[in-house]
């Protein structure tokens, strides 16, 4: 008993120094205050930095420096021993605080307001200093009411100032939140009440900034309730201002300014401008159409060559083949069913992207793969269009459009062979393509469809030239048996492609999804055996037609389960943390480079970036050498706020690869099809910066 009241006893001695940093907390319904320091002890002449630490009840407000329309900042009077000194309070950006017809500047929920102090160089390890601060503040809901304390802390002296890790993150929080330097050229100007802000400089542009607002340092230099309607062009930003009635004249425009990207990354500057005429505006962000046009028809050219439209060259190979020794006007006739095929289904997609987001959904590029239900049936069609190459059954029409593909003749087989193109297209973004789909989805809806009606005419150029040029054709090597092995040996790719949608339907819904899937694919071979074997047997194959529409009937009752089939949870990996616009603000905050790498399951040239590019032991290696945190976004379901983010550089899927400088600004945006080089001179210039 004696010993637990001892060890009782010396725990409240030692009460004091485990709470040294952070003084008694003053109180009330509104607000807690209290004086913390960021050092548990301070070293003689050496600076430490203390703070006023505000809670706020909810829906209770404090003020900025300038409080805007109503209201007082905060005041911070300290008391310090003789040889101690301290800086002003260094303010952190503020939020907009609209009340009514006023708009006012401050801080809800907790803030800590720091300063730097410099301890007296006299004191002697084994001493105290005492700090003491008298403090007032204003807490404002529908009333306001103001509130004052009494602090004091005594911080221990230490030949070495030791930090208190359990403040530090409130300490490096604030720090973050504190206005930077403004890195470009400003200028503002007035023409009567009305004018402008304007910054020129790299890393300005529609893809890297989402809102920005600018707070005067000065209260009555701004009218604080009017919006600043923001332009925003390739190197250069400009904000509307307003100023009130009677406001005074100054030859410098200062405050902050902050900027916030399409991650919800916001980022604070401090900044003066000369004021003289107002500033031209900036040029609208974005493509032209014509631009956007061009973009695209090279985006969709280029698609012929990525790795999600590999499957499909197996049927145009078919087509092509048979095509041989044809006459000019069916050479002509079939391009033109493959191009209408193409237009009609990138048509159709942008005209759904279209009609989703007017309706204020989130959809970008390859939104249905998001839907594994979308998955599964690309899946089955794949396993369908093989086993139609392999020779299970003859016709295509039976088991769907896409079977048909590789039958004989037939201008119905080159339109669905361009649509099903279209269709397993949309895992890939080509370069280009992603500027030109992210331009689209900012334009009126007709122009945008005359963007995707470009991508199409892009994607089926190679097999539309033989409808302008159809002498080509003649090149092709004539019709012969060797057409029955290619065409039989043509069925792997899309075996293939079958397996890569069942492993992408197991990333999204897991081992129960899967099994669905594998039991509709059973299904599915079963309706196309059932199906050869009526074809052989002529008009006696009724029942093997009915038991084939019985089984995809079976397959399709599946789909439904597939759609209820719970997420997959994300599978850690060594090194990989999950993207969010905060991981990455707090990661810069703390002086690191970030890389994010926003991708998906369903994307084919994601995967083939990620195995031959970002696992690669020199790109590991050289993140770890320069202290990158490497961050995913995975989009497999879909996602607002991943969907913001691709939006906000410009693109409307993946791949999107942004390696973010360490202590915050605008990140460099990577090419989408990768190569090591790439991102190791990435690395390199952010090592210089």
């Amino acid at each position: 008993m004696l010993r637990l009241l001892a060890a009782l006893a010396l725990l409240t001695l030692a009460a004091p120094d485990l709470r040294a940093a952070e003084s008694a907390p003053v109180r009330s319904d509104r607000a807690t205050a209290t004086l913390v320091a960021a050092e548990e002890a301070v070293a003689p002449g050496e600076a430490f930095r203390l703070g006023l630490r505000l809670r706020l009840a909810p829906g209770w407000h404090t003020y900025w420096k300038n409080a805007g329309d109503a209201g007082a900042p905060p005041e911070i009077a300290l008391v310090l021993p003789e040889g101690a000194e301290a800086s002003p309070v260094e303010w952190p950006a503020p939020q907009r605080i609209p009340y009514g017809p006023l708009v006012n500047y401050g801080y809800t929920g907790e803030v800590l307001l720091p300063l730097r102090a410099t301890a007296p160089a006299g004191l002697a390890p084994g001493e105290r200093l005492v700090v003491e601060a008298e403090a007032r503040w204003l807490v404002c809901e529908q009333v306001c009411i103001p509130e004052e304390g009494r602090f004091r802390l005594e911080l221990p002296v230490a030949e070495r100032a030791r930090p208190d890790l359990r403040l530090a993150p409130l300490f490096a929080a604030a720090e973050a939140a504190l206005p930077r330097p403004l890195p470009w050229a400003a200028e503002a100007g007035f023409r009567g009440r009305e004018g402008r802000l304007a910054l020129s400089g790299e890393a300005l542009s529609p893809a890297t900034v989402r809102e920005a607002f600018f707070f005067p340092a000065e209260p009555g230099l701004l009218d604080n309730a009017a919006p600043q309607r923001l332009d925003l062009g390739e190197g250069r930003l400009t904000l509307a201002l307003t100023r009130p009635e009677g406001a005074p004249p100054v030859a410098t425009l200062a405050g902050v300014l902050a900027l916030t990207d399409g991650a919800g990354v916001r980022s604070a500057y401090a900044m003066q401008a000369p004021l003289g005429a107002p500033p031209a505006a900036a040029a609208p962000g974005g493509l032209a159409l014509w631009q956007a046009l061009a973009w695209a028809f090279l985006g969709g050219l280029i698609l012929n060559l990525m790795p999600c439209v590999f499957p499909v060259l197996a049927m145009k190979a078919m087509a092509l083949a048979r095509l041989s020794g044809a006459a000019r006007a069916e050479v002509r006739a079939h391009a033109a069913s493959y191009t209408a095929g193409v237009l009609a289904t990138f048509l159709a997609l942008g005209g759904a992207l279209v009609a989703l987001r007017a309706a204020g959904m989130v959809a970008g590029w390859g939104f249905q793969f998001t839907a594994p239900a979308f998955v599964a049936l690309m899946c089955w069609l794949m396993l369908a269009v093989g086993l139609n190459l392999s020779g299970v059954y003859a016709m295509g029409g039976t088991i769907g459009a896409g079977s048909a593909l590789a039958a004989r003749g037939g201008h119905r087989g080159s339109f669905a062979t361009g649509a099903l193109a279209v269709l397993v297209a949309t895992p890939c973004t080509a370069p280009f393509m992603a500027a030109a789909v992210g331009a689209a989805l900012a334009m009126p809806p007709p122009a945008a469809l005359a963007v995707f009606g470009a991508l199409g005419l892009g994607l089926a150029a190679p097999y539309a030239l033989l409808g302008l040029a159809p002498g080509l054709a003649r090149l092709l090597p004539r019709p012969g048996p060797w057409m029955e092995r290619l065409r039989q040996a043509l069925a792997f790719p899309m075996y293939a492609a079958a397996a890569w949608l069942a492993w992408v339907l197991a990333q999204q819904a897991g081992p129960e999804g899967l099994a669905l899937a594998l039991a509709g694919a059973v299904l599915i071979g079963f309706a196309a055996w059932a199906l050869g074997v009526a074809q052989r047997a002529g008009g006696a194959g009724r029942l093997g037609r009915a038991g084939a529409l019985a089984a995809m009937a079976g397959a399709l009752a599946l789909l439904p389960g597939l759609a209820a089939a719970p997420p997959r949870e994300a599978v850690a990996e060594a090194g990989v943390e999950p993207w969010s616009a905060a991981r990455v603000a707090a990661l810069q905050a703390e002086g690191r480079p970030v890389f994010v790498n926003l991708t998906a399951a369903w994307c084919i040239t994601c995967q083939v970036n990620e195995t031959l590019v970002l696992r690669a032991e020199a790109v590991r290696a050289a993140f770890a050498d320069r202290g990158v945190a490497y961050l995913r976004g995975d989009w497999t379901h879909g996602g607002g706020e991943i969907g913001a983010l691709l939006r906000a550089h410009g693109r409307e899927g993946v791949p999107l690869y942004l390696l973010y400088p360490a202590g915050g600004g605008a990140p460099q945006v990577l090419p989408q099809v990768l190569t090591e080089g790439i991102v190791l001179r990435a690395l390199d210039h952010v090592r210089e910066g």
